[in-house]
């Protein structure tokens, strides 16, 4: 199977003029335009930002014209990075021309307000995206979700100028929001939200997702099977690899060779489940050979910090700078992956890659017969979701194991994930063809 508000000023708009070959080349040249709505892009290095900003620097570097209309960086810390503001902005960032909108934000970016901040991002990009697309007249609008609210404006201003539309599926995002229990469950918000859902992803031409189950989720949503495409999350093999020294991160942390580091890396929010795993390194604190590290931010880091902070052999760090990121995936002796049972199959965890690409062992948390554990099948450790004994269990087991590890089983399955061939196939679709 097989995303009162001001628009940009008319100095924004001529700021672009002034960049040959990118804001004219729509008028001057045969190039192909596209424009990229999405809620999250570069230089965000975790989740759907990276992917979306691979996607676009790669259809520039194709040459293609390609306008992004998006928000400053956030994720995953929910609060602006260094060097940018929450408010409307414009440039031209490499070869791509970038507009970005201010959305509402706080630190803890749970219940409704998981709701207010994409609504937010919906109504202050609408004027942008409209006029961008009527501008640009692109043979193709690129959606992202999250979010859905943004995709009614683009999908209008599509239909004025004759555009496809493609919609790019990282997260079955009504599903998760009730799942996980950042919206309520009551009956007539979820017949609500589902309504909008399958309004909206009927008027796409094409959706790419990133695994089969959310595939088959979307035939449930009324979409037709021949509008659905299946690329999923890639990792680029050139950038992470194993290195054939020891990652000088053992020595930065204080790990010796004696002893067996179990790393997560990754956002920290509800779906991950990581209160699990910290459940197993409270019940592991007297191993003095094991210690976890936790890197990575987002609205569950200070809950856990404060629940789990008194434990001597658990360390949070923030996320490493994206240039060492390699040697820090090559530190651990065991990554985990952990996921809550109750987002099983809603969203294929993007952060494996990267996992399986350093060649140390790997430890994923699903249940027998979810689409993550069918992927991962015997080259992995796994375990089910939310059973803390159970983990920690498997932790002991898989450094008693340490010297007698295999990556082969690993190294092929990683190379279902390899960059080039699935970022092709996006670029196909968004050209109207198949991958």
């Amino acid at each position: 199977m097989t995303a009162a508000v001001q628009p940009l000023s008319d100095e924004c708009e001529r700021s672009f003029d002034a960049a040959p070959g990118l804001a004219t080349a729509a008028a001057t040249s045969p190039r192909k335009s596209v424009v990229v709505y999405a809620m999250n892009y570069a230089p965000e290095t975790a989740g759907v930002g990276k992917y979306t900003g691979e996607i676009a620097e790669y259809l520039a570097a194709e040459g293609m014209d390609v306008t992004v209309v998006t928000t400053p960086p956030h994720y995953p810390g929910w609060s602006v990075q260094a060097g940018y503001r929450n408010r409307y902005s414009s440039g031209i960032e490499g070869r791509i021309r970038v507009l970005r909108s201010p959305l509402l934000l706080r630190r803890k970016m749970r219940g409704i307000w998981r709701l207010l901040a994409p609504l937010s991002f919906a109504l202050t990009s609408a004027p942008l995206v409209f006029w961008q697309i009527l501008r640009h007249r692109p043979v193709t609008v690129f959606c992202v979700e999250p979010t859905l609210f943004a995709a009614p404006a683009a999908q209008l201003a599509a239909k004025l100028v004759g555009a496809r539309t493609v919609l790019h599926v990282h997260d079955m995002e009504v599903d998760a929001a009730f799942a996980v229990g950042h919206l309520s469950s009551k009956t007539w918000l979820k017949r609500l939200g589902h309504a909008f859902e399958r309004s909206v992803l009927g008027r796409f031409d094409q959706l790419v997702t990133i695994s089969n189950r959310m595939a088959e989720g979307l035939a449930l949503k009324h979409v037709p099977a021949t509008k659905v495409s299946v690329v999923r999350n890639w990792v680029d093999l050139a950038q992470f690899h194993p290195m054939e020294d020891v990652s000088p991160y053992r020595a930065e942390l204080g790990f010796g060779h004696e002893d067996f580091v179990v790393l997560y890396s990754g956002s920290i929010g509800a779906k991950q489940g990581l209160n699990v795993l910290l459940d197993a390194a409270e019940r592991l604190k007297d191993e003095q050979r094991i210690h976890f590290v936790i890197s990575g931010e987002g609205p569950q880091k200070p809950e856990l910090e404060t629940r789990y902070g008194h434990l001597e052999n658990l360390r949070f760090l923030a996320f490493q700078p994206y240039s060492r990121l390699n040697a820090f995936l090559n530190m651990p002796d065991l990554h985990v992956l952990p996921q809550d049972r109750s987002a099983a199959d809603l969203t294929l965890p993007s952060k494996l890659g990267g996992m399986l690409a350093s060649g140390k062992p790997v430890l994923v948390t699903a249940d027998e017969g979810t689409e993550l554990a069918q992927f991962v099948g015997s080259a992995v450790y796994l375990t089910p979701p939310n059973d803390p004994e159970n983990l920690a269990a498997c932790i002991f087991r898989a450094m008693s194991e340490r010297e007698a590890w295999q990556p082969q089983l690993q190294t092929v399955l990683v190379q279902n994930l390899s960059k080039r061939p699935a970022i092709i196939a996006i670029k196909q679709l968004i050209d109207g063809g198949s991958p």
